[in-house]
C-alpha cells in the first residue's frame, strides 16, 4: 500500500468515527461542516459587532441627554425666580420714590424706618441674584443693554449719542437682563 492510500484510508476511518459519534454528519464532507461552522461564527461575530455599535450609540445619546437636561435644570434654577423678581421691581422703584420724598420731610424717624426696610428688601433681592445695571449720564448708549425712550438735542457735542438721563433703572438676574434701563439719549 502506498502512502497516499494509507492517508486516504485514515481520513475515511476518521470520517467513519465522526459519523458514529454524530449520525447527522453521514454523507457530509468534513470541510463542508467546517465551512458552515466558520460562516456561522462569522455571522455571529458580525451580529455582535452591530449590537456593540448600537449599544455605543445609544449610550452616547443617553450621556448627551443627561448633560443637556442637567444644563437645562441649572438654567431653570438660576432663573426660577425671574417672574417674582420682575413683579417686585416696581415695589423697589416705589421705595426709591418714597425715600426721596421722605428725605424732604421733617420726620427723620419715619425716614430711618423706611430706609431700613428698603435696604433690607434690596439686600434680600441682591442675595437672590438680582443686580442693578449701572448706568449714568454721559455713558455711551448701547442698544443691546439700554432702552431709549426718547431723544433730545444734546446740550453739547460731547453728549451726542450718549445717555443724558436715566428714567428707570435696569436689572439683571444672573447673566440675563430682566429689565433694560430706560434712558434719554442726546442726538
Amino acid at each position: 500500500m502506498s502512502k497516499k492510500s494509507k492517508v486516504t484510508e485514515m481520513e475515511e476511518e476518521v470520517k467513519d468515527a465522526q459519523t458514529m459519534e454524530n449520525p447527522e454528519l453521514e454523507g457530509k464532507d468534513i470541510n463542508e461542516e467546517n465551512q458552515e461552522e466558520v460562516s456561522e461564527v462569522e455571522q455571529l461575530q458580525d451580529d455582535l459587532a452591530k449590537e456593540k455599535e448600537k449599544f455605543l450609540r445609544l449610550f452616547a445619546e443617553f450621556e448627551n441627554f443627561k448633560k443637556r437636561t442637567s444644563r437645562e435644570r441649572i438654567e431653570l434654577f438660576k432663573t426660577a425666580g425671574q417672574e417674582v423678581m420682575v413683579a417686585l421691581l416696581p415695589v423697589m422703584d416705589d421705595f426709591d420714590r418714597a425715600m426721596k420724598e421722605l428725605a424732604k420731610s421733617e420726620d427723620k424717624e419715619m425716614f430711618k424706618g423706611v430706609e431700613l426696610i428698603s435696604s433690607k428688601f434690596k439686600e434680600t433681592l441682591r442675595n437672590k441674584g438680582l443686580e442693578q445695571i449701572e448706568v449714568g449720564p454721559g455713558d455711551v448708549f448701547d442698544a443691546e443693554v439700554h432702552d431709549a425712550i426718547t431723544q433730545i438735542p444734546a446740550p453739547d457735542k460731547k453728549m451726542k449719542g450718549k445717555i443724558i438721563d436715566v428714567v428707570e433703572k435696569g436689572f439683571k438676574l444672573g447673566d440675563r437682563i430682566i429689565r433694560h434701563p430706560k434712558v434719554v439719549v442726546g442726538n
